[in-house]
């Protein structure tokens, strides 16, 4: 059965103690499928995330010919081992000016932005269309990019030994927003792609996963293009990934690992006089530095302020929605990216928090939390599947939370509300039901809560 339109989480009312896997990194995963086709060679991708995300990307890989083969993680459910043929940099199957290659990117920025990067490099005309809010999420930085300068056009028609300049990429409906044509051409060796990364990290990291293939030189330039985390992430997977065929290890995506750190601290705080023991663990935690929300246990609590830009990622939801439970008022700065992804995050965050009870202020691209006593309510996701589990964290401590559309998590983490109510050590064990007309209606379990 599909997960209802409306569940509540029930608050923990006994001691825990857990030890919890969690998916592997949809950032990693989709970054090494693009390596992996690119590769000289037959690459195999161990714990790699198997959720809405990633299948789309997989989906894409097909319908451009890659041979892909999926077998199940005997360790983790909504992991999966995926082997692809890559073809040294070269992609098998490609549209035609009457019959374009058209490609679905549902709501998934990093398919949107990778494969935007990856389809120049096969000559031939493929389109790519997304969700209406995938259509509202920037392109036009990544698109610049990769089109021609008219400096290029002249260099290259007064010398035709110049390098040669860059791609044609028109726009179906709003400009420089999906639904785009792109007019692959294969390499460019030489061309040079200066892109700013102010609202996507994802524009750079589409361009240097394919520089090598495609002799792009790529400078990144905009809001801490140096020591950007995600950008970083892409640059050390490079190095790392096995070029001319291999396996290669996906860790658990620490996003989805804050939401456990998070249950320990509200079952932690819930039990600090009784019972001192009650703990949630995340098993396997990420070592390798890569993701910059492997960092959430130690940057929580804050000390008062909190950095979306070069502290935590995605995980500074988390830290948001836990804050009122703080016994001073905290800043979460440098939001500005969280405006332009699944839904607009910072206004998001605020409205739902504020209908718990909580006194949030928003200046600027800050959020500053104070402590506050909450109540239950009805909480909107926006379909971000973020926002549905963040919240349902916060249901865990606070009655009466109501979690809407609680099957976005698809995206990322289809077993997350298995694993809120699975028995301990392997899950929480809150109870979960499903809400009709306002009453309990049915105890949720099992594949009830899977989200397909």
């Amino acid at each position: 059965m599909d997960l209802p339109d409306l569940i509540e989480i029930v608050p923990l009312d006994k001691p825990v103690r857990a030890e919890i896997t969690v998916p592997g990194s949809k950032s990693i995963t989709n970054r090494a499928l693009i390596l992996a086709a690119l590769a000289d060679g037959e690459v195999t991708l161990t714990s790699a995330l198997w959720s809405e995300d990633t299948e789309i990307m997989l989906e894409a890989m097909r319908k451009l010919g890659f041979k892909v083969k999926i077998q199940q993680d005997p360790n983790e459910v909504c992991n999966r081992i995926i082997t692809i043929q890559g073809q040294g940099g070269k992609i098998p199957k490609a549209g035609r000016s009457a019959n374009p290659l058209k490609i679905y990117v549902g709501n998934a920025g990093t398919a949107a932005r990778f494969l935007t990067a990856f389809l120049c490099l096969r000559p031939g005309i493929f389109e790519l269309h997304g969700s209406p809010r995938m259509r509202a999420r920037p392109q036009t930085e990544l698109l610049n990019a990769l089109r021609p300068k008219y400096t290029e056009l002249l260099a290259y028609y007064l010398h035709p030994t110049s390098p040669k300049p860059g791609y044609a990429i028109e726009s179906l409906q709003e400009s420089n927003m999906l639904p785009i044509r792109i007019y692959g051409m294969g390499p460019r060796p030489g061309k040079k792609c200066r892109v700013s990364i102010k609202k996507s990290s994802q524009f750079a990291s589409a361009l240097l996963l394919c520089a090598k293939v495609s002799g792009w030189k790529v400078e990144v330039v905009g809001e801490n293009a140096e020591e950007s985390p995600y950008v970083a992430m892409t640059s050390k997977m490079i190095e790392a990934f096995p070029h001319r065929g291999g396996k290669f290890q996906i860790e658990p995506d620490a996003s989805s690992g804050s939401y456990f750190w998070g249950a320990n601290f509200l079952i932690c705080l819930e039990n600090a006089n009784s019972t001192p023991n009650s703990f949630v663990f995340v098993r396997n935690w990420p070592t390798t530095g890569w993701q910059i929300d492997g960092q959430f246990s130690h940057f929580w609590p804050p000390s008062s302020v909190l950095s979306r830009k070069d502290q935590l990622g995605d995980s500074i939801m988390t830290a948001i929605v836990l804050a009122p439970f703080l016994t001073k008022p905290a800043s979460f700065v440098d939001l500005g990216k969280l405006r332009h992804q699944e839904t607009e995050r910072v206004v998001a965050l605020r409205t739902e928090l504020t209908k718990c009870g909580a006194k949030v202020v928003e200046e600027g691209d800050t959020l500053t939390v104070w402590p506050s006593p909450l109540h239950g309510a009805e909480i909107e996701t926006y379909n971000d599947h973020r926002m549905a589990m963040c919240f349902a964290i916060l249901g865990l401590k606070v009655s009466g939370i109501k979690i809407k559309n609680p099957a976005c998590v698809k995206k990322t983490f289809p077993n997350f509300f298995q694993k809120l109510a699975a028995q301990p050590p392997h899950g929480l064990g809150a109870e979960i039901w499903e809400i009709k007309d306002g009453q309990r209606t049915r105890k949720l379990s099992g594949d009830d809560l899977f989200a397909d």
